[in-house]
Formats: structure tokens, C-alpha cells, sequence
């Protein structure tokens, strides 16, 4: 073998040795995805993360039982989870070919962003909101625009604005982590402007007052996303899905994994979607909740943005909001402590049972009043 062959691809070889892995550079100079805290031990007032308090649908549990029922967990689940278009068609007024589902919203949500976003293109979403689309962003080597929301968490004209290499759009509604929605004839205006798909990350809305699922039929360049982890109580279950003219669908599929969806999500989410009347009580329960949680703040001294999300944004006039946090967990509860470069920061208060809420209602009184007198 040629000494100079050997020499250069030695040198080739990329160091390693319990450093940094020869990961593509712009892998490895991405700040990672930071969900909020999973306590695996203990007894914790979870407040943090937006799950639904309540068991899910008893439907659901059934359906996952009869799935896990004979040989069926042998075999590979239905790459297209066929039973759950067909419920979800029937249920959102649309055909079975409209629909795509995904490992959570978030699978879904990568699907959407490797099918549109290429290297040096771009990504537009609000700021603040779900920092998962900067990452997924990243992931492609892609940029990612942030247009800032407004004082009354509204976007300006700028967010319709096109620029070369946009290549999707993403809109939380609601946003997290304000709990505020922009109305759907502005975001039809948007995506009627737009050069590029616009995403509807609907993954609160059934705790509000309208939805965007139509807008998919007015404007071909509408997408709109779900989540069960919410309003339907399968966080740990993981499943998602979108919905978008049968042309996008169809080139979506291309890129999801074969078997994204498991045979258990799939027989749950079939049968969560077709119990509406479970999904209207929890979600009575949890607005009910909602407003009491928001009046106690406010009467707290709390300046509290009014939600249609499960979850209450908060920010104090003395902005000791980390220690805030922090008293809490100390005391086994945990909310959520966010804080965004050049915009500020505040809390966000998952909506509990009524006893989980009163306990941190109580807890929080106490806190703030040793932050007055300490």
C-alpha cells in the first residue's frame, strides 16, 4: 500500500476518543430540545407539561386490551392506521386520504419539515412558541425566521412577508406558551399570501373556541396538525396526525417511517376520536378548572394571559418567577418556568384536577407571601 494513501486516510479519520463525535457540524452545534421534567419517583403535583389530568376514555382502554389480544403483536401494524382515517374522516368532515398520522404531533411535525425544508432554506414560525420547530429546523441544516409576536400576542404583516428560500410556515393555534389563537381569517389572509404551506399546529384546540380543519378546504396550501396527547389523555400513548389536501398526503407518506404508528396508538386513537361524549365532559371539566385557576391568580396579583389552551401563562409584577418554581418543586409541585432571549419570562400552570389545583393554590399563597417579607 502507497505510504502517502496510508497517511491520508489515517488523517481522514475523524477524532473521536470520548470527544465530540463525528456528527455533521451542524448536528453537533445544535442546542438540543429540552422537554419539560418527567419525575420517575415520588409523589409530584404535575403541572408542568400540559397532560390531561384525567384517566382517558374507557373506550380506549378496552380497544388497546382487544388489540393486545392473540397473535396481533406479532405482526406489523397497518403502515397507514386505515381504521383511525376512517373514524377521523367521518368525525372532520373529510375523505380518509386527507389524513396522516404520526408517532405524536411531533413525528408528524418532522415529517412535514423534511418534506419541505432543504439545507440553507428557510423555516418561519412566531416567537415565542414551541421551540421543537427550531430544532426540527436545525436538524435539516435549515434556518429558522422568528417573527416576534406583539404586546397583544398578535403578528403583523411582516409574517406574511415571502423571502427567498421560505419554505414552510408554522403557526401554534393556540400558541404555547401564551394560550392565545389568532383568528382564522387571518391565517387564511396568511396563507393565501404565502409562497410556501402553511402549518396549523392545532395541538390544543379542543380546549377552544374554533378551529381551522376548514380552512384545509378553502386554501390548498393549509395544513393542519393534532395531537391525542391533550384533550384525550394519551400523552404516554403517543399519536398524532394531519390534515392536508390528498396531493400533500401523498408525498408526506413518502417520507414517514414504514410503520410510524404502533397497532395499540392506533386501536386507542380510533377509539378515543368516535367517544365524543367523554371528550366533551373532560374538556367541561378542564375549562371549568381553567377559569377558576385564572381568577385566583389574577386575585394573587398575577397579570394572566387569558387562555384557550389547557394551561394559564402568568407573569408576576415583582418577575421573581424562578424562585417561584423553584419554592414549588421544593414542595413536590412542578409548573413550568420559561424564559425566551430578548423577550422575557413567566410561568405556565398546567390545568390539574380541582384538588391538584387547590393544593397549589395554597402552596403558591404561602410562597409569595414569604417572598414579601423575606
Amino acid at each position: 500500500m502507497d505510504p502517502a494513501t496510508t497517511s491520508d486516510s489515517a488523517s481522514a479519520q475523524p477524532a473521536f476518543r470520548g470527544g465530540t463525535p463525528p456528527v455533521r457540524p451542524d448536528i453537533a452545534a445544535l442546542a438540543p430540545y429540552v422537554p419539560g421534567e418527567q419525575p420517575q419517583g415520588g409523589r409530584w403535583i404535575k403541572l408542568n407539561t400540559n397532560e390531561n389530568p384525567y384517566a382517558p376514555s374507557p373506550a380506549v382502554i378496552e380497544a388497546i386490551q382487544q388489540a393486545a389480544s392473540g397473535r396481533s403483536l406479532a405482526k406489523y401494524p397497518d403502515p397507514l392506521a386505515t381504521s383511525f382515517r376512517t373514524a377521523a374522516a367521518e368525525r372532520l368532515g373529510v375523505e380518509p386520504d386527507w389524513i396522516l398520522c404520526g408517532n405524536g404531533s411531533d413525528d408528524v411535525l418532522t415529517i412535514l419539515v423534511r418534506s419541505f425544508v432543504g439545507q440553507g432554506e428557510s423555516l418561519r414560525m412566531p416567537y415565542p412558541s414551541y421551540i421543537l420547530y427550531r430544532t426540527l429546523a436545525g436538524i435539516q441544516g435549515a434556518r429558522c425566521h422568528e417573527v416576534t409576536f406583539d404586546a397583544a400576542w398578535s403578528l403583523g404583516d411582516s409574517f406574511m412577508a415571502s423571502r427567498d428560500g421560505l419554505r414552510l410556515v408554522v403557526v401554534p393555534n393556540p400558541n404555547s406558551p401564551s394560550g392565545t389563537v389568532l383568528s382564522k381569517a387571518w391565517l387564511l389572509e396568511a396563507a393565501e399570501q404565502l409562497p410556501c404551506p402553511l402549518v396549523i399546529d392545532e395541538a390544543y384546540v379542543d380546549f377552544a373556541e374554533t378551529d381551522c380543519i376548514d380552512l384545509v378546504q378553502q386554501c390548498e396550501k393549509v395544513i393542519v396538525t393534532r395531537s391525542f396527547s391533550k384533550s384525550y389523555a394519551l400523552a404516554g400513548l403517543r399519536f398524532g396526525f394531519a390534515v392536508a389536501r390528498p396531493e400533500i398526503i401523498a408525498q408526506l407518506t413518502k417520507v414517514k417511517d414504514s410503520y410510524n404508528c404502533d397497532t395499540l396508538s392506533i386501536a386507542a386513537a380510533t377509539a378515543a376520536i368516535a367517544d365524543t361524549a367523554w371528550l366533551t365532559e373532560t374538556r367541561g371539566k378542564i375549562l371549568a378548572t381553567r377559569h377558576r385557576l385564572e381568577a385566583a391568580l389574577t386575585s394573587l396579583g398575577f397579570r394572566v394571559q387569558p387562555s384557550q389552551a389547557n394551561f394559564v401563562w402568568c407573569t408576576h409584577p415583582g418577575t421573581r418567577h424562578r424562585e417561584i418554581y423553584e419554592a414549588l418543586k421544593e414542595q413536590g409541585i412542578l409548573i413550568r418556568w420559561m424564559t425566551f432571549p430578548n423577550w422575557g419570562d413567566g410561568l405556565r400552570i398546567s390545568v390539574g384536577t380541582d384538588e391538584e389545583i387547590d393544593a397549589f393554590l395554597a402552596a403558591l399563597t404561602e410562597i409569595l407571601r414569604q417572598l414579601s417579607t423575606g
